[in-house]
């Protein structure tokens, strides 16, 4: 099977030797022995041993040491372990990136199950015999049939880098005693993505003890309403549109909740009359309601032109769409959900190809996760150079001076965006 590799030609994905056990039922000379050791160490085994007619039956593949041991202690010669080829993960936190390959190696999830025609290559057939002095079968050097080797995926992750960014991750959730999170690092100027991890994971080289939920690459497969972080969309829309410039002035009347045509909107924080620019970099609720229902249902046009509800085209399976309310289902209120994150549900993936448009004058990036020498897949420009370099201020503001303080980094120049969310729990927003 054809290795995986990063960036680097680190190893991602290499082949390994791991032990099975096996019977041969119609030659068994104690079967008492055989039935009693599998009673207490392989129970599901015997109840395939004592319904089968079959010449020959697998105990159990991919023995740890600590299996390999107990049989060869038996001493029950009816039992015969034969080496065969399974995978080895180095990076434990990409299990559901790179994926896993069934007993039989064949790729079942991630890049081993997208990739795995081409991975895979062809069998060699070669003659197994028996060695009369351990009782045990080995592979005859002998080749019946050769086969061929699988062809060799490299991919644009940086594996130094995936390890950082999980071990931090790992250490935020549990800080915050968070049920999960994500973290996607892309190169907006090429889209190649070199990190992609998530918590709850699982061990790809541990696979007995696998809770099936955690095998989900959760960047990708999870779609949820991202809250204010949809409002630099929202504003780059209404700039573009030229409904509003970075420095006129909205009366976000000074309070916490102000009632917009009807409908109350609570917002975290009062501000009176500040330039919109502020509005964005403090998150004002209110301020952001009134410039979006200037943009009405052009503002659904501008949240799928950067991406919104549409796969991103990475190759890998699993991954969903997400979902943007269209005008001919909007409700009253739904312009104003809209315009902070409601109505809309987005991955962690496609939040990061939408972003790109703030660092690529306006052109959109196509996530890649191959690295195959091809060319870059970038959109003609989206949006104009004014309103990209006005998008790109208040995003530097809002981490310098706004709500998203916390994310500056000394020496480094750091747009971004805060954003929280009401989750829908038993079929209502949780408080």
């Amino acid at each position: 099977r054809g290795k995986i590799l990063d960036k680097t030609d680190k190893p991602l994905a290499i082949n390994a030797e791991c032990t099975a056990a096996f019977i041969l039922p119609k030659q068994v000379k104690d079967m008492k022995a055989i039935e009693s050791f599998l009673a207490e160490h392989y129970p599901e085994s015997l109840k395939r041993l004592q319904n089968t007619g079959q010449h020959f039956i697998f105990i159990k593949r991919r023995l740890s040491d600590e299996e390999i041991n107990i049989i060869e202690q038996s001493g029950i010669k009816d039992i015969k372990l034969l080496k065969e080829r399974c995978r080895f993960y180095p990076v434990e936190s990409m299990g559901s990136l790179v994926g896993v390959t069934d007993i039989d190696n064949k790729g079942l999830l991630g890049i081993e199950a997208s990739y795995n025609d081409a991975l895979a290559g062809k069998p060699t057939h070669c003659m197994i015999e028996k060695d009369a002095r351990s009782n045990r079968f080995y592979f005859n050097k002998e080749v019946q049939k050769a086969g061929s080797h699988g062809q060799t995926i490299k991919l644009t992750i940086d594996s130094e880098l995936q390890y950082l960014v999980d071990e931090q991750l790992e250490e935020i959730v549990s800080k915050f005693k968070a049920e999960g999170g994500g973290v996607i690092i892309l190169d907006p100027a090429n889209g190649h993505i070199e990190a992609m991890c998530h918590q709850p994971r699982f061990n790809p080289n541990d696979m007995h003890h696998v809770d099936i939920s955690t095998t989900k690459n959760r960047t990708l497969t999870e779609c949820y309403e991202l809250g204010s972080v949809i409002k630099i969309f929202m504003a780059l829309a209404a700039i573009e549109e030229d409904l509003v410039t970075p420095d006129e002035l909205i009366d976000c009347e000074n309070s916490k909740e102000a009632f917009l045509r009807g409908y109350k909107v609570s917002t975290w924080k009062a501000n009176d009359i500040i330039p919109f620019s502020e509005v964005i970099e403090q998150s004002n609720n209110i301020g952001v309601v009134k410039v979006a229902q200037r943009l009405g249902p052009a503002l659904y046009d501008h949240y799928r032109k950067v991406g919104f509800g549409f796969k991103t085209g990475v190759n890998l399976p699993g991954e969903q769409a997400g979902y943007i309310t269209p005008p001919n289902k909007w409700s009253r209120r739904s312009i104003i959900s809209l315009s902070f994150g409601y109505e809309i549900s987005s991955s962690l993936l496609q939040l990061a190809r939408a972003m790109s448009v703030f660092t690529n004058n306006g052109c959109l990036v196509t996530p890649k996760l191959i690295d195959d020498q091809q060319a870059v897949v970038m959109s003609e420009p989206l949006y104009s150079q004014p309103s990209v370099d006005a998008m790109r201020e208040i995003l530097h503001n809002t981490v310098d001076k706004g709500t998203a303080r916390r994310g500056k980094i000394k020496g480094y120049n750091v747009l971004g965006k805060t954003g929280t969310a009401n989750l829908i729990v038993n079929g209502k927003y949780c408080a």
